[in-house]
């Protein structure tokens, strides 16, 4: 199906986006024609009415369904091209659209298409970007536990997020979950609990996870801040990284929630590693 002018004026875009919005309405049917479709559809639906009609009379119930199925379709529609605009201006020039697979839009687009939040929205842009400038970045789990996530759940995540270090990939440091630090933003026993409930995180609240074996230096970064950690030991050293970790769609989600750093908190770890060797990288 060709793709239509509707949405976007395709002559702007870049090769990269031209061919997202092909890969999609490929995937799900042209989803990405939403003017044309909510056109042709409710001219179906006026044809069926104008048939059904001629054969038996349409009741008041039947008409009133007609007219909300209608209205649901448009909103699902509404919010598809919503997330797909959301998404273009985040397309990387060198992004391989091409080799998204098509079951992997069509699921996400399934469970998308619910999505009328605009900030949730945002969430759904970016890993549908993420996936078009990477394919298989992100799994089709990860769409599925975003779907069942609440706006609540995703401010609560984007919260914990502030807390994330680059050591090894992607950790939450929470050292102490009833710190004040942690507590004002929200996170605390319970909702780390929450958060573990979810899928996104797991929670050690009797012990410390750790990393093992490391070698004498190693850089953590706090958003692409980086640090120079030194050991007392050449070799086989353990690091200490608190009583959370992320689950696999937890990292996925984290790269793409939209926290922000916080100058306190970096602090706060700095100080606390005060028995360690550490400087700016």
């Amino acid at each position: 199906m060709a793709v239509g002018t509707s949405l976007i004026n395709i002559g702007e875009l870049s090769k990269p986006a031209t061919v997202l919005i092909e890969k999609i309405s490929e995937a799900v049917g042209g989803m990405c024609r939403p003017y044309q479709i909510r056109r042709i559809a409710e001219a179906e639906a006026d044809a069926s009415i104008i048939s059904a009609q001629a054969n038996i009379q349409i009741t008041d119930l039947q008409r009133r369904a007609a007219q909300r199925f209608l209205a649901e379709e448009a909103q699902k529609q509404q919010n598809i091209e919503d997330i797909t605009q959301k998404a273009l201006p985040n397309i990387a020039n060198d992004a391989k659209p091409e080799n998204m697979e098509n079951d992997w839009i069509t699921n996400f687009f399934d469970k998308g298409r619910l999505v009328s939040d605009q900030e949730m929205q945002e969430i759904w842009s970016k890993i549908l970007a993420g996936e078009a400038n990477k394919p298989g970045c992100c799994s089709k789990r990860t769409v599925n536990l975003l779907s069942s996530m609440d706006k609540r759940e995703a401010e609560l995540f984007k919260k914990l997020c502030t807390f994330v270090w680059d050591i090894f990939g992607l950790i939450p440091l929470i050292y102490d979950c009833q710190a004040s630090i942690y507590n004002d933003a929200g996170i605390n026993f319970n909702t780390l609990q929450h958060l573990e409930l979810a899928g996104l995180i797991k929670f050690g609240n009797i012990g410390e996870f750790k990393i093992q074996k490391l070698k004498q230096e190693v850089i953590a970064a706090y958003y692409r801040q980086p640090y120079r950690i030194k050991f007392l030991l050449p070799e086989d050293n353990d690091f200490a990284i608190g009583s959370v970790i992320l689950t696999e769609p937890g990292k996925q989600l984290a790269l793409v929630c939209g926290s922000t750093p916080n100058s306190a908190f970096r602090d706060y770890i700095l100080d606390r590693w005060k028995g360690l060797d550490v400087s700016p990288a």
